[in-house]
């Protein structure tokens, strides 16, 4: 077995526990609210986003495609060594930055992270970064899905407010319990549609690089399911730190509110998946939760929190860049051919 397709394996391996990662790290973004209103348990709820994440991976690959073959020109690489540091230097960029929001308990972008990766290892390895398509795909939505996330969340809970006036408090939250159970399962397929076809796209770049694949918007089968299974397993494993945060300490929630929340971030995250726009699941969820919150009054959200949070966002691609330009520069003095 030669060097390279060793490099290959290793490096698809990575991929895969940035994906496991992603699932821990962002497990929050789709149950915590249903947790924090006890419309389900922990246990409950991580399962069923588990099984919605796996299904959500397989229903397209748009975002993979953007990923594979939008942030960077793999083929600009001088031979496959080299084009497989890159891949490898994103990697760690992303993972070194999911661990590092995930125990200050941060819900951070997995999504940004690995596409300011990709950024930071393309620049060290003077190839073609496409910055049109980075601005245009990712910058613009990272801007606009939070704000239309706040700001559909705060009309639509305005609505069911008006709508619901009148109506006995107890047994209206009951309902609400039981509709968070579908409005969580939709924000879970939600997250696999998006973020399970980042890593798919990594890896087929990976493939791409080392000469065993010749085009990034074509996603093999077994990457699908592997990407699928690998963020599932995370999801399942947890995310308890961000799940504190998402769920407890922006707004005190109840059921209406979670159940809207969850409603109209599964909503941005389709929707945007239709555009291949790789957008963040967490943006979207906590902007959703700040403006149903926003709609008690504006000192129901915890705008300190909040605003640590939008730093990690704001720091997240630059960040996971400058790690990943430092790892990809390490790997390509350190790695022999």
């Amino acid at each position: 077995m030669n060097e390279t397709l060793l490099l290959l394996i290793f490096i698809v391996g990575v991929a895969f526990i940035f994906d496991y990662t992603n699932g821990f790290h962002d497990a929050a973004n789709a149950i915590a609210t249903s947790v924090a209103t006890r419309a389900l348990s922990p246990r409950q709820a991580l399962t069923m986003a588990a099984i919605m994440n796996f299904i959500g991976a397989m229903l397209g690959t748009a975002v993979a495609s953007t990923i594979g073959g939008g942030i960077v020109n793999i083929n600009d690489a001088a031979g496959a060594h080299t084009g497989l540091i890159i891949v490898l230097g994103a990697l760690i960029g992303a993972i070194t930055w999911n661990i590092i929001t995930w125990w200050f308990g941060l819900p951070s972008s997995s999504s940004h992270a690995l596409i300011g990766g990709l950024c930071g290892a393309g620049l060290t390895a003077s190839i073609t970064v496409h910055w049109s398509v980075i601005l245009d795909k990712v910058v613009v939505p990272m801007v606009l899905s939070p704000l239309v996330g706040f700001l559909f969340a705060f009309v639509f809970m305005k609505i069911v407010l008006r709508l619901l006036s009148n109506a006995t408090y107890k047994p209206t939250m009951r309902r609400f319990r039981h509709a968070q159970t579908a409005s969580a399962a939709a924000l879970a397929l939600g997250h696999g549609l998006q973020d399970a076809q980042k890593t798919m796209g990594v890896v087929t770049l990976a493939l791409v690089a080392g000469g065993y694949h010749e085009d990034p918007s074509v996603i093999p089968l077994w990457v699908k399911v592997g990407a699928a299974l690998a963020i599932s397993l995370g999801t399942y494993s947890g995310g308890a730190r961000i799940m504190k945060t998402l769920g407890q300490k922006i707004i005190d929630l109840d059921s209406s509110r979670g159940f809207v929340a969850e409603l109209v971030g599964a909503t941005v995250l389709f929707t945007t998946a239709h555009f291949h726009a790789p957008i963040s699941t967490t943006h979207t969820i906590t902007c959703a939760i700040m403006g149903v919150g926003a709609t008690k009054r504006k000192s129901a959200v915890r705008w300190g929190i909040a605003g640590n949070i939008v730093t990690a966002w704001v720091l997240t691609l630059p960040a996971a860049a400058a790690v990943s330009a430092l790892a990809t520069w390490i790997c390509m003095h350190t790695i022999p051919l």
